[in-house]
């Protein structure tokens, strides 16, 4: 339970430290002086609010299955621990370099670098495409090698958890397309950089996410 609160805190500390640096330096602690309540920060658009809870949600999600990782551990003798593949180094430098593109994307858009853009969001999709391959092709190793799912709890959890950050990077993906679609069909470059930049810190949390499920699986 420690563990899941520390993922809890760390997660949600990075997120909102993300959001909190695009906003103005404005002091929204400060009352208003007439009977209106102050506004929010320039910098806590709807769309970043919403991405905000959405992360909570996750973050929960996450939160509550690794705790249950953790103490189906201690249950019994029936756990055994699974080698971790190799493969996973490669995959999680396929999706370092994903997170990177899409930061250096955001970048481009707030600078209306249309060509730039487009390059950058193309990459950020084929590393994130190479990181899912990479991590369907190290499932077919772990079977190859007897690790099957219903083998043992370990090896359960350790499908359920690529598993589950895997969809949520397909989610990702399928707002990453819409975008792209916009980009292509000359959208506003405002509504452009706005869901580049939504895109962007859903692939850092998702990075985090991963960082924090592969430690878990290295160590236990």
């Amino acid at each position: 339970m420690t563990v899941s609160l520390i993922l809890i805190v760390a997660m949600m500390a990075a997120l909102v430290g993300w959001l909190l640096r695009q906003s103005i330096a404005e002091r929204p602690w400060v009352a208003a002086s007439g009977p209106q309540s102050a506004p929010l920060p320039a910098g806590f658009t709807a769309p970043r609010v919403g991405l905000l809870a959405f992360l909570a949600v996750v973050t929960s999600v996450f939160a509550l299955t690794v705790s249950a990782y953790l103490m189906r551990m201690e249950m019994g003798a029936d756990w055994r621990s699974m080698p971790v593949p190799g493969l996973l180094w490669a995959n999680s430098t396929a999706l370092v370099l994903a997170s990177l593109a899409l930061q250096l994307a955001w970048r481009a858009a707030a600078r209306d670098q249309a060509r730039r853009l487009r390059q950058l969001l193309a990459a950020g999709g084929g590393f994130t495409l190479a990181f899912l391959a990479g991590q369907l092709l190290a499932w077919q190793q772990l079977e190859a090698a007897g690790y099957y799912l219903v083998a043992n709890p370990a090896n359960a959890f350790f499908y359920l958890l690529t598993a589950l950050h895997g969809a949520h990077l397909l989610g990702g993906l399928m707002a990453w397309t819409r975008v792209l679609a916009r980009l292509h069909g000359n959208a506003d470059a405002a509504w452009l950089c706005a869901g580049v930049e939504l895109c962007a810190l859903y692939w850092h949390f998702l990075l985090l996410v991963w960082a924090l499920l592969f430690g878990l699986l290295l160590t236990t």
